[in-house]
């Protein structure tokens, strides 16, 4: 695959990097973006291939692929996914929800009709979202450097290592070797996932001042609260200023916070009307992949966070 060498190599240049710079500093103040520059270049790459390509074929699919259809899609995948879930959650020394993942997948398969309804949802069985990266952070690895890959959108170098050197080589459609059945399921999953960040794309337009900024600071929320289970210890105030450093108090930045306290509400909303890509309440970066991360950027992506999608009411 021409498209995961170049990403490899990305990887590699951004380990080298970060390693040169010792996490210096840059110019936008935050250590956790110390390659910046190059990040914002790949982001605009993104951007460009969605609105010219990705965006216009989601907008088509969803207008003639019913809702039950897209669900089933969102489902079939996310119960194949759930196997390398529940493998993640046993080596994060979770055999409890490795069992419920494991359990889902059995219920789901058999009585799902191959996993196009998520019946084990209904019956108590809540889906996880777990993947290497996140078990490499149970065991104290930290994230390293923010990065954004082309195509898949945010990351971290520990993240982007771990999808493509463990999550892909695992990852079942990544592993099919007819090659035409391959690409086509992998662009059916990314235009179906395309399809679900359509609404909260907008939301996200109308929200950030810089969608940059907007993208990797949710990114990195979320994947911190990932790695913790939903309850990441506090942030010392060192950490939380190389972060984030403060914006001056200008009336573009209130009106930015508004904005973003508006996009939380909006997102909170679509999520209530649709669980296909559910976002913990009050968490918009479930969605920050929409239009800056083209691509399911692993067998876990961001639609794996949704609590089940149904295929029938």
């Amino acid at each position: 695959m021409t498209v995961y060498r170049v990403i490899k190599r990305i990887c590699a240049a951004a380990l080298v990097g970060w390693a040169l710079s010792g996490c210096a500093t840059t110019g936008a103040g935050s250590t956790r973006d110390p390659l910046q520059p190059l990040n914002r270049a790949i982001f605009n790459f993104n951007e460009t291939f969605d609105e010219v390509l990705l965006k216009p074929v989601a907008e088509g699919y969803r207008t003639v692929v019913p809702q039950v259809v897209r669900t089933g899609v969102t489902n079939f995948f996310s119960n194949i996914e759930d196997v390398w879930i529940a493998a993640n959650n046993l080596l994060q020394g979770k055999p409890v929800a490795a069992m419920q993942d494991l359990v889902r997948v059995a219920v789901n398969t058999v009585f799902g009709l191959g996993g196009l309804i998520d019946i084990a949802y209904d019956e108590g069985l809540d889906k996880h979202n777990e993947d290497f990266g996140q078990t490499l952070g149970r065991w104290g690895i930290g994230s390293g450097p923010y990065l954004v890959l082309p195509f898949l959108g945010p990351s971290t170098l520990r993240d982007g290592v771990s999808l493509l050197a463990v999550d892909n080589a695992v990852e079942p459609v990544w592993n099919i070797d007819h090659v035409p059945t391959r690409n086509s399921l992998y662009a059916g999953r990314a235009v179906n996932a395309r399809s679900g960040f359509l609404d909260a794309g907008q939301v996200m337009e109308d929200a950030a001042l810089d969608k940059y900024r907007f993208v990797r600071d949710s990114y990195l929320q979320r994947r911190r609260s990932l790695v913790y289970d939903g309850d990441p210890p506090r942030e010392s105030e060192a950490d939380a200023a190389s972060a984030a450093p403060p914006e001056p108090d200008t009336r573009a930045t209130r009106a930015q916070a508004r904005s973003r306290h508006r996009a939380v509400k909006a997102v909170e909303s679509v999520d209530r009307f649709d669980q296909t890509f559910a976002a913990p309440p009050g968490d918009v970066s479930a969605y920050s992949r929409s239009g800056t991360g083209v691509l399911p950027a692993s067998p876990v992506g961001a639609g794996a966070a949704s609590g089940g999608a149904h295929l029938l009411p």
